[in-house]
């Protein structure tokens, strides 16, 4: 026991070590240089790959302002934050091996990607000349962004396609196909430098948890759950960041009287005063530069007296750990999600666990677009989405549970956990690591000789 108190220490010294050299936030200048540049070399090195994997000739993501197309977003410059009129963006690949054409049926380029191909002065109807465009290259399959699956995929309006059919002549509407798959992958796909990147956006997400799991936010008898949240709220905007969901802090405690139930995931949690022997967790998520974390980290309340967790507290969470592992070496490339379910909640079950599996793929989105794997009322699979394939050099937040009964707790317990991961098309591994001890509050004055 007294190694697992010095490991636990020795772990708790190094997040507050790490939470003191926080990785740099960029201004917003500096960021706004990073985005555009990562869009340029996306567009050029990532796109052609999956627009000739589908079959693609040519992709048109159209939308009005505030009614943008999800994928729209993400290809607009840094400095434009949102479509402007109706804004027109065509992709054509001319094939043989040529480089894609990027243009926009717009009166300006749309950043340094897409080229301006619209003259108001010579034709004044911009639907009939986006219906020139696309007669002019003649392309034989024309991808829109409807999707039955995904929310991320389907950004065309009901307007717009209307309006899109109408213009076009017949045989090139005809030529129309769903470009979910095109769409799914262009939004999940990472290419190195934002892999590169990710792994310091993480470090920021993991600093800022630690903080809010430590003595500097919480004072047990006095600090409510609530306060932790709004701490983590307050800090993101002071440090120039974004929040793209509310965070969640609760606790879990000793319960004699046998009263207490666990809550289901459609609620949040009440407000409650954290004390000594809680066990407090966080659901917690940034975006910056354009992608997001979500994450879910824990800690343990020393009561008067105690140096480090109940012995049963830190084997729990060591069970926790292990679904992880189970979940992650189930990754295979062009498995589906459904299949990547079925395979670690029979495997977890045959050692003895309780697992709840509801994993989703992250990136420009914090639920991103990709295979889902599992939800937290669908443990038996995910109707389409689910059968989505998992594909190299994409991210996932790793989010379970695994439930165990506490006798010196009168109550079964949720050991909540998410990390972000990547998976590489061989092997997963966790962004910026993962928290693999309890955070201890207060961190333990320990004398390290003893």
């Amino acid at each position: 026991m007294k190694k697992l108190v010095l490991s636990l220490v020795l772990g708790v010294v190094c997040a507050v070590t790490c939470m003191a050299q926080q990785a740099k936030v960029l201004s917003l200048r500096e960021q706004a240089v990073v985005q555009d540049r990562w869009l340029k070399e996306r567009c050029q090195t990532l796109l052609p790959e999956l627009m000739r994997k589908e079959g693609i000739d040519m992709w048109l993501i159209i939308a009005r302002e505030y009614n943008e197309d999800p994928v729209l977003r993400t290809m607009l410059p840094a400095t434009w934050l949102s479509a402007r009129r109706t804004t027109m963006l065509l992709v054509y690949d001319p094939g043989k091996d040529k480089a894609l054409e990027f243009l926009a049926c717009a009166r300006y380029d749309v950043g340094e990607v897409f080229k301006k191909a619209w003259d108001p002065e010579k034709e004044p109807d911009q639907w009939k000349r986006l219906a020139e465009l696309i007669a002019e290259r003649d392309p034989q399959r024309i991808a829109i962004n409807t999707s039955v699956n995904y929310g991320h995929a389907d950004g065309l309006s009901a307007f717009h396609n209307q309006k899109l059919r109408e213009a076009l002549p017949p045989k090139y509407e005809k030529r129309l196909v769903s470009g979910e798959k095109l769409a799914v992958n262009w939004l999940e796909v990472r290419t190195p430098a934002e892999l590169t990147v990710y792994e310091q956006i993480c470090r920021i997400a993991h600093d800022i948890i630690a903080e809010g799991l430590s003595e500097t936010v919480i004072q047990p008898g006095i600090t409510t759950t609530d306060d932790v949240v709004w701490f983590y709220r307050e800090k993101v905007r002071a440090l120039g960041l974004e929040s793209w969901f509310h965070p969640t802090c609760d606790v879990q405690r000793a319960d004699p009287k046998g009263n207490e139930q666990n809550r289901s995931f459609a609620q949040r949690p009440d407000a409650a005063i954290i004390q000594p022997g809680d066990l407090v967790h966080i659901d917690f998520g940034i975006k910056y530069l354009g992608l997001n974390t979500d994450t879910q980290q824990n800690a343990y309340v020393l009561k008067p007296g105690e140096s480090a967790p109940p012995r049963y507290l830190l084997e729990a969470y060591q069970k926790g750990l292990r679904l992880m592992d189970i979940l992650t070496g189930e990754y295979r490339s062009g498995r589906s999600g459904n299949e990547i379910l079925a395979a670690t909640i029979s495997k977890a079950k045959g050692e003895g666990l309780n697992p709840q599996i509801y994993s989703h793929p992250i990136g420009y989105h914090g639920h991103g677009a990709g295979p889902a794997i599992g939800m937290w009322d669908m443990q038996s699979g995910v109707p389409g989405t689910g059968d989505y394939p998992i594909l190299p050099n994409t991210a996932y937040a790793i989010e379970l549970n695994n439930k165990v009964f506490l006798p010196e707790w009168n109550k079964e317990v949720r050991i909540m956990l998410e990390q972000n991961a990547v998976f590489d098309g061989e092997k997963t591994h966790y962004a910026d690591n993962r928290q693999k001890i309890l955070y201890l509050i207060p961190r333990p004055k320990s004398n390290f000789g003893e």
